[in-house]
């Protein structure tokens, strides 16, 4: 049971990045797509539908740690403290700029609120890559399950770690053009004319470069975790991971080939969930490393919550997220299709 729970709270998390990645991406993009005031807005208006519901799948990510992993939700949230503050200061700074940018017809209130939108799409992007290195690496648990981190101390990935290393970059960066790539994709199933021009140009250069990335990123995660390789083989969902990534990429290249979007941006999809559910599958049961000693680890087994409370869970959460799939289904097909310039100058709002 502990094993299905973890696998619907990496499903959770999965989701949310997936969803709202593409917001990322497309934000960071911004300017390099759209050249004029009208061709931002239409950026914008791409996003604003479905950006505060994407959302709703890291708070029930959030939701669901608190109720399984109890333990690992009070070690992590006191040890992240300063990275998760900085994610929240930086969702409600894309909020505040999604919402109240197309409120008054001025260019210099639009610029700032547009150069506030693209910085912080950007730096959620390196903040989430860079937890995403942090989960792989490891953190400075003690024996008792503490622990707390600077921004870096000497960019080593042993001992008393901070949030950034040459490793937690690595991914960093990664994550950044990563979500690049994936919210050009999306922008070209959204939008028409020269933005669409542009981010189908700029989707295959993104597609590209990730692939160095990537291949760097399995070469360091093999020197900083070698435990890794071999947990990974042994567990049948990272070659369902596996299989998922190559088919994807496959339809990736296809449908950047043949200029087909949707096909594009479906493999776009499963692309990052296959990457995310392979990495997640390797770490199994470990949630949280220790790179002081692996015996202060702690592992999905010794965080979760009592037999009593996990069966309860085991009814009220397919409601929740049967509503929530509901919902997502209705948002979607509610903004399907292209946004079109003119209503792009009315803005969104």
């Amino acid at each position: 049971m502990i094993a299905i729970w973890y696998a619907l709270v990496s499903f959770m998390l999965i989701i949310y990045i997936v969803l709202d990645g593409r917001n990322f991406g497309a934000g960071m993009l911004q300017w390099v797509v759209a050249k004029t005031p009208s061709e931002r807005r239409q950026v914008i208006a791409a996003i604003g539908p479905l950006w505060s519901w994407h959302e709703v799948w890291l708070l029930g990510f959030g939701g669901t740690l608190i109720a399984i992993f109890p333990r690992l939700m009070a070690s992590a949230f006191a040890g992240y403290y300063l990275a998760l503050f900085l994610i929240l200061w930086c969702l409600i700074l894309r909020g505040i700029s999604l919402e109240v940018g197309g409120h008054i017809n001025d260019r210099l209130w639009q610029g700032y609120w547009d150069f506030n939108f693209v910085l912080s799409n950007f730096l959620l992007a390196i903040l989430f890559g860079a937890a995403a290195g942090n989960v792989a690496r490891g953190v400075p648990l003690d024996p008792q399950g503490n622990f707390s981190m600077a921004f870096f101390t000497d960019f080593n990935v042993r001992g008393h770690v901070g949030l950034l290393d040459w490793y937690t970059v690595s991914i960093a960066i990664l994550a950044v053009v990563m979500l690049a790539a994936h919210g050009a994709t999306y922008l070209t199933l959204k939008t028409e004319g020269p933005v669409h021009d542009r981010c189908e140009r700029w989707a295959r250069y993104l597609w590209i470069a990730v692939v160095p990335l990537l291949l760097i990123i399995l070469i360091e995660s093999r020197i900083v975790r070698p435990d890794l390789p071999e947990r990974a083989v042994s567990n049948p969902f990272w070659w369902i991971g596996l299989v998922v990534v190559a088919t994807s990429t496959i339809t990736l290249i296809s449908g950047l080939a043949t200029r087909r979007e949707l096909r594009a941006f479906v493999g776009s999809n499963f692309l990052i969930v296959g990457l995310l559910a392979t990495g997640a599958a390797a770490i199994f049961p470990v949630m949280l490393h220790s790179t002081l000693a692996p015996g202060n680890s702690l592992t999905a087994y010794a965080v979760a919550s009592s037999p009593t409370t996990l069966l309860r869970a085991i009814f009220w959460w397919p409601m929740g997220f049967a509503l929530a799939v509901f919902y997502f289904v209705f948002i979607s097909r509610r903004y399907a299709g292209k946004v079109s310039v003119q209503r792009d100058t009315q803005g969104f709002y």
